[in-house]
């Protein structure tokens, strides 16, 4: 389970489709990167990382995100 939707929602309640339009993707492929079935492309990983101030361990959730 990834820390996108939590990430996405403590970054003032963004929602799918600002994602998506922030990393330049479709809402389709950012609903997948959420559900864990679409897989996450290192460029866009570095993208989320940088947008959400995050660690690549954070982000897909490896490690605790301290809010």
């Amino acid at each position: 389970m990834n820390n996108l939707p939590l990430l996405r929602l403590k970054n003032g309640k963004m929602t799918q489709k600002e994602l998506a339009d922030a990393v330049n993707v479709s809402l389709t492929t950012a609903r997948s990167w959420e559900e864990d079935i679409g897989k996450l492309r290192v460029k866009h990983l570095k993208e989320l990382c940088e947008l959400f101030d995050v660690t690549p361990d954070e982000l897909l959730g490896f490690k605790d995100i301290k809010f």
